[in-house]
């Protein structure tokens, strides 16, 4: 599994479907979107004219899982992105500790299928501080799901204008 991690565009939508160009075989993109207005309406549309025709799509919000499980167990699975999936639990009324708790199995399921699978999601906890209590609560959430997803995934790149760094466990420095 690879996650990419990085701000709003900072280019991990645009290297996720060249890794999915580039990949040998069948690519299936897994969308967690809801259309709830329409600016994600029209992003929603160029993200879709982005991919290849040929590559399956399927689109659910909440469970990851069971989408990663309907999947071509052949097919190299997009899925983007983790920032909205977070998003749509903690809208549904999920727990924190509910979200990480289907969080740490979506992500061991991810990196044990047989064909690689890439993860989209945002780093929000670098930007300004939310105003509002639920605005912390998502942006620690999130943070936490994606230390899941980074300790599950072979490799973890954060994104920074088109570019990528690799990031690594810190205890490879420190043990």
């Amino acid at each position: 599994m690879t996650l990419l991690l990085g701000g709003a565009r900072s280019g991990k939508s645009a290297l996720a479907v060249e890794i999915g160009r580039r990949h040998g075989g069948g690519v299936t993109f897994l969308a967690t979107s809801p259309t709830i207005d329409g600016d994600l309406t029209a992003r929603i549309a160029r993200h879709r004219a982005e991919r290849p025709a040929g590559w399956a799509t399927i689109e659910e919000p909440l469970d990851v899982a069971g989408a990663l499980a309907a999947a071509p167990r052949d097919h190299l699975v997009l899925v983007d992105c983790l920032t909205l999936w977070v998003n749509n639990l903690v809208h549904r009324g999920d727990s924190d500790a509910a979200v990480e708790a289907l969080s740490s199995t979506t992500a061991a399921a991810a990196a044990d299928r047989p064909a690689p699978t890439v993860v989209i999601t945002n780093e929000v906890g670098l930007g300004v501080h939310p105003e509002t209590d639920l605005g912390r609560r998502y942006r620690d959430l999130l943070g936490r799901v994606n230390q899941q997803w980074a300790r599950a995934a072979d490799v973890a790149l954060v994104l920074v204008a088109g570019r990528a760094l690799p990031l690594a466990d810190p205890w490879t420095y420190l043990s």
